[in-house]
């Protein structure tokens, strides 16, 4: 099912984020974490999308066997790191073969070790380029990847914005935002998209925060802040794992529960493929979701 049919229907999407092992006992593992995951009945589960041949395989291996094994719909990463057009054309035709049919088109990360972004010979430099491409040659139901602090290399929120508009444009049906541990952050955003011309639903993405140390670097990496009651309250018992982890997922469940009341289009858990926080918290705003559709 296409994810904008999903969103269209008019409840909020509850949908977990996951990313591909190198290996294959961690690829079992993993597949095994998505498996116990049907009985919340998701409305979809996406899988990231690495640079290197193995992983972007198994990207695409993981979603159709989502789709098709498990009885989940998925959602494949896509992204311009290290890939021409006809190499992406290959990973878009394995997954059309596949029935996938809801793709997430991103610029994705500089390689490791570089500070700057450069496209490959005969790629793509910006998401909004891959977007168009796709929507030229394929029927995918697409998203968009945006960023309610700004996007670190954006020179100002307003650059940031037209980017983003420029990308919805190009065929973004959707879109997901970067972490954010601010529902002020979020609702600002969403105003300033919606005043730019952007129209699509804007769902928010949530990771529940297990380590703090982890965390930190996290929201360094895509120009997210930390609250400074937050930030205090983990600060306190950074030496206890089981501590950070509680309140990580009771800070989640207040900003799950309160993006619910704000009529937030869906929520997305970047879990680390780790499943415990999110099931907790889901378990916590079930009642609070507007019907069963809202996870069908």
């Amino acid at each position: 099912m296409r994810i904008s049919r999903m969103l269209a229907a008019g409840a909020p999407t509850v949908s977990f984020e996951f990313f591909p092992p190198r290996d294959d006992a961690g690829f079992d593992r993993l597949f095994a974490t998505i498996e116990a995951l049907r009985p919340l009945r998701p409305s979809y589960v996406s899988v990231t999308y690495g640079a290197g041949g193995g992983t972007r395989r198994k990207t695409v291996d993981l979603v159709q066997r989502i789709k098709h094994e498990i009885g989940i719909e998925s959602m494949a990463h896509l992204t311009c790191v290290g890939s021409t057009r006809d190499e992406l054309a290959e990973v878009l035709d394995r997954l059309r073969a596949g029935a996938v049919e809801n793709v997430l088109p991103l610029r994705g990360d500089p390689p490791r070790g570089r500070d700057r972004f450069e496209p490959v010979p005969g790629g793509f430099r910006y998401a909004n380029e891959l977007v168009g491409f796709i929507r030229g040659r394929y029927d995918f139901c697409l998203g968009g990847a945006c960023y309610p602090e700004t996007h670190p290399e954006a020179p100002s929120p307003e650059v940031d914005l037209e980017n983003l508009k420029r990308k919805v444009d190009a065929g973004s049906e959707f879109l997901i935002t970067q972490l954010f541990f601010d529902n002020d952050d979020f609702l600002r955003f969403r105003d300033r998209a919606v005043r730019a011309g952007i129209g699509v639903p804007i769902v928010a993405g949530i990771m529940p925060i297990r380590s703090l140390k982890q965390t930190r670097r996290f929201a360094s990496l895509c120009g997210a802040r930390i609250p400074e009651d937050l930030l205090s309250r983990m600060e306190a018992v950074q030496h206890d794992p089981s501590a950070v982890g509680r309140i990580g997922i009771e800070h989640a469940t207040w900003q799950c529960r309160r993006l619910l009341d704000d009529g937030v289009a869906g929520l997305h858990f970047y879990t680390l493929n780790r499943s415990t926080a999110t099931r907790a918290i889901y378990r916590d705003i079930r009642s609070v979701l507007a019907s069963p559709a809202a996870v069908a």
